[in-house]
């Protein structure tokens, strides 16, 4: 349960913003932990002499930061910080491994296929081409966090020779000597159908965010075709803008 709270009704600071203020601390400073429960509104209410409006304003505050999430049938709870990703190229394997994280992979499926219209304009590849279709699912800690489908030309390497649960897919472009240099990416949102509901433990329906990226080796060669989507609650793109 949460340490000790306190409320000073003589501050002009909102008493439910010192209720968050406080929760979020505990939770930083790591006195709550993941999977840590919060008491309940009307216990909390009760204890601190609050109102239930007042309690409900103060964790949903540290709902919408990603702190914590509600359970049905287990109550509030501390969640997983998210992995926040700088936009670079790099992998998503790469950021995670840097990050002292240790990413678990699941080869979906890998298949050779013929490149049909859309994926050839991605790729600037003949329609029909044959190309390698990947999907791989990613979690850390024990939770989904990705699922990844990318589309690799045929041309450009095998891809039957290497364990990629094991080894990251730009690292093996790197031991086989391919060096990615550019990179045309979207990021955006889309709701969750039944099989990305499935795989990434959410309901159908549910917000994700997605990235999708064409690189470019430093021949100007069209090398890969990603098409991701993220848990929003454990995942966030970071940009640095920077004035002119």
């Amino acid at each position: 349960m949460h340490p000790p709270l306190r409320v000073d009704r003589s501050s002009p600071v909102p008493l439910y913003f010192q209720v968050a203020e406080q929760l979020e601390h505990a939770i930083r400073a790591g006195v709550l932990v993941p999977a840590d429960k919060i008491a309940n509104e009307v216990a909390l209410a009760h204890e601190l002499g609050l109102s239930r409006p007042t309690v409900r304003q103060a964790i949903q505050t540290l709902v919408d930061k990603g702190m914590l999430v509600r359970k049905r049938g287990v109550g509030t709870q501390v969640v997983k910080s998210r992995i926040r990703r700088t936009v670079e190229l790099t992998s998503l394997n790469d950021d995670l491994t840097r990050a002292g994280q240790e990413p678990h992979t699941v080869v979906l499926r890998l298949d050779r296929a013929a490149a049909d219209a859309a994926t050839a304009a991605e790729l600037q590849l003949e329609a029909g081409a044959p190309v390698w279709q990947l999907e791989r699912l990613r979690s850390v800690a024990g939770q989904p966090l990705a699922l990844m489908s990318n589309t690799i030309p045929c041309a450009v390497l095998d891809l039957e020779s290497v364990d990629l649960s094991t080894v990251g897919l730009y690292e093996y472009f790197r031991r086989c000597g391919l060096h990615l240099r550019v990179a045309h990416q979207r990021i955006g949102a889309c709701r969750a159908g039944a099989h990305e509901a499935k795989l990434l433990t959410e309901r159908k329906g549910a917000p994700l965010l997605t990235m999708q990226r064409t690189a470019y080796d430093d021949g100007s060669r069209a090398v890969e075709w990603g098409s991701h989507v993220y848990r929003p609650d454990l995942y966030s793109f970071e940009i640095t803008l920077v004035g002119r």
